[in-house]
């Protein structure tokens, strides 16, 4: 099934969804991932291998992180060539003065904002969903 493309149907279709837990960011510079950790997402730098993890696995395997956060999932499924998604909700969320880590997924996209502004997040994101033409 092909995802969406057209912006105002993606905007009215998001359906963001909170997901429970607290989430964070690390990186390991030797690529090694601990035993116990469910990566929920993953990037390679220069510097090393950025994990998204559950903060209690990162506690539990001694990895370092700075930020946490709620992890909010965009339950339309926009198309990976879509235009104007990522900006319309960070735009948004961006003049409530909320930041926002985007993680494009192939069927959704995934928003990591900071775990104080969770509530906030998604009423944003839940009024920019109503207010789409």
């Amino acid at each position: 099934m092909a995802g969406e493309t057209a912006l105002a149907t993606l905007l009215r279709s998001m359906s963001p969804h909170l997901n429970d837990g607290d989430y964070v960011f690390c990186t390991l510079p030797d690529a090694r991932i601990p035993p116990g950790c469910e990566v929920i997402g993953s990037f390679r730098e220069q510097e090393g291998l950025t994990l998204i993890v559950e903060r209690q696995q990162a506690e539990q395997a001694g990895l370092a992180f700075e930020y946490i956060a709620a992890w909010i999932t965009l339950n339309v499924h926009s198309a990976l060539e879509a235009v104007g998604l990522t900006a319309a909700f960070a735009g948004a969320l961006g003049t409530a003065g909320i930041s926002c880590n985007v993680i494009a997924g192939f069927y959704h996209d995934h928003l990591f904002v900071g775990r104080a502004d969770a509530q906030r997040a998604m009423a944003v994101l839940r009024q920019l969903a109503t207010t789409a033409e």
